[in-house]
């Protein structure tokens, strides 16, 4: 079964790394290279934080040194909740699955100015509809950019019809958990190996 982990207040991750290309889920997302614009990059979709506006936006190929110093600079402890390991420098078609936004795969980033400081990704899943995977860097962690990429993804996911959303949280993730509870209180929780595996409808 493939899952997402769910990491720091918006971080997610599938086991092993980047989620793995799954069958084809053109009907879930129809074709996202044509529409994205106009589902997810619209007005509005600026938060505005503490640290100042932060724009979110569906990733780009010109994104590919951006995502190399976000994951960089990421905390021992985040790249492990995101990842399940430390990283050295990831490799080429690990940056490009991250920038992927095709009609398999979903991807936005929180932009500050020109430093990207949240990633979010989704891509069809065997259980639910789509699972997703979401972190945010650790300066920028606890000021709801992890709960606006994941309202942003599941409004693109539900455009293209899907109508659930899986993911796993770490078991001591208490404040994704609570995330989680708050946003789908219907949400069906089961514990596995360390994590809880959550599938969810996806609210209107």
């Amino acid at each position: 079964m493939m899952r997402t982990q769910v990491v720091s207040p918006g971080g997610v991750q599938a086991p092993g790394g980047a989620p793995a290309a799954c069958a084809d889920t053109s009907a879930v997302y129809g074709d996202l290279t044509r529409t994205s614009g106009d589902v997810a990059a619209r007005p509005g979709d600026v938060a505005t934080v503490p640290g100042g506006a932060v724009d979110i936006r569906p990733a780009r190929p010109d994104d590919e040194e951006g995502i190399r110093r976000f994951l960089g600079g990421l905390s021992p402890r985040t790249q492990a909740r995101r990842f399940f390991t430390g990283m050295g420098r990831p490799s080429a078609s690990f940056v490009r699955t991250l920038l992927t936004v095709d009609e398999r795969r979903d991807a936005l980033l929180a932009v500050h100015g020109n430093l990207l400081v949240g990633h979010a990704m989704s891509y069809r899943g065997e259980e639910a509809d789509v699972e997703i995977a979401v972190v945010v860097g650790d300066e920028w962690q606890g000021m709801g950019l992890g709960s606006r990429l994941v309202r942003t993804l599941m409004r693109r996911a539900e455009a293209r019809g899907a109508r659930t959303v899986g993911m796993d949280v770490l078991g001591d993730n208490r404040t994704v958990l609570a995330m989680v509870r708050r946003t789908w209180p219907e949400a069906t929780m089961r514990v596995s190996s360390g994590t809880v595996e959550v599938t969810a409808r996806i609210l209107r």
